[in-house]
C-alpha cells in the first residue's frame, strides 16, 4: 500500500469572507478643489488691463523720448504735485479700507454689529461705503487738477505731453469709475440678498481685485507723471 497522500481541507465561503474582511481598504480618499472661475476669469481680464496699461507707459515714455527737452519741460511745470500727492494717499487708504471690508465679507458679516465708532465691528456695507467715498475724493481731486491745467492753457491737444498726460491719467480715472460703479453693486447685491453668502462674499472678493490693480497702477503712473521728469 502506497503513502498516504496529504491533502488541504476545503477552503469554505466563510473563510474567504473572514480573509476579506480583515484586509484593510488602500484607497485613497481624493478631495479635488477647483479654483473659483469668478476669480480666475477676473485675473484673467486684469491681466489684460496690463497690457492695456503697459501701452499707456510706452506712448508715454516715447514721446518723452522724441520730444525736445525744452518743450517737454513746460508741461510738468503746470502739474500740482502736493494735491496730487494728497489724491494719491487717498486712493491708498481706500485700498487699505476695501481689503478690511473684505475681511469681514469673508467672515460673512454684512454690517456692523456695533456701534458707528466702532471699526473692529464694522461690516462689509460700512467699509466699502467708505472706500467709496475715498475713491470719490479721488476723482474730485483729478477733476479739479484739469481744470486747473485748462486755465493754465495745458489740454489735451494743445502739446504731446497734454495728449500723453490726459490719455494716461484720464484712462485711470475711468476705471476708477468703472470700480466705484463696481462698489455699488456690491452694495445693493448685499442689500438684496436674503442670506448674505458665499456669492455675495465672491462678488466682494473679485472686486477688490479690480481696486487693488487700480490702486497699484495709479502710483506706478504718479512716480512717473508727477515725480520722473
Amino acid at each position: 500500500m502506497g503513502p498516504t497522500a496529504h491533502t488541504q481541507p476545503p477552503i469554505s465561503n466563510n473563510d474567504y469572507v473572514s480573509t476579506a474582511s480583515i484586509t484593510p481598504s488602500t484607497t485613497p480618499h481624493v478631495h479635488v478643489n477647483r479654483p473659483n472661475p469668478v476669480s480666475v476669469g477676473t485675473i484673467v481680464w486684469l491681466a489684460s488691463e496690463l497690457m492695456f496699461f503697459a501701452g499707456l507707459f510706452a506712448m508715454y515714455f516715447t514721446v518723452r523720448a522724441t520730444l525736445p527737452s525744452e518743450e517737454w519741460a513746460q508741461g510738468p511745470s503746470h502739474l500740482n504735485v502736493p494735491q496730487a500727492l494728497i489724491v494719491t494717499i487717498v486712493l491708498v487708504l481706500s485700498s487699505v479700507t476695501c481689503q478690511f471690508g473684505v475681511i469681514a465679507a469673508e467672515r460673512f458679516q454684512p454690517v456692523r454689529t456695533g456701534k458707528l465708532w466702532q471699526l473692529n465691528k464694522w461690516g462689509l456695507v460700512e467699509w466699502t461705503t467708505l472706500t467709496f467715498i475715498l475713491g470719490s475724493i479721488f476723482i474730485a481731486g483729478q477733476v479739479l487738477e484739469y481744470a486747473e491745467l485748462v486755465e493754465h492753457g495745458l489740454t489735451i491737444s494743445s502739446s504731446p505731453y497734454g495728449s500723453v498726460f490726459f490719455l494716461a491719467t484720464g484712462f485711470h480715472g475711468l476705471h476708477v469709475i468703472g470700480g466705484l460703479i463696481a462698489f455699488l453693486f456690491v452694495l445693493g447685491r448685499t442689500f438684496t440678498a436674503k442670506n448674505f453668502g458665499h456669492h455675495e462674499a465672491t462678488t466682494a472678493v473679485v472686486v477688490s481685485y479690480y481696486w487693488h490693480f487700480v490702486d497699484v497702477v495709479w502710483i506706478v503712473l504718479f512716480g512717473v507723471i508727477y515725480f520722473l521728469r
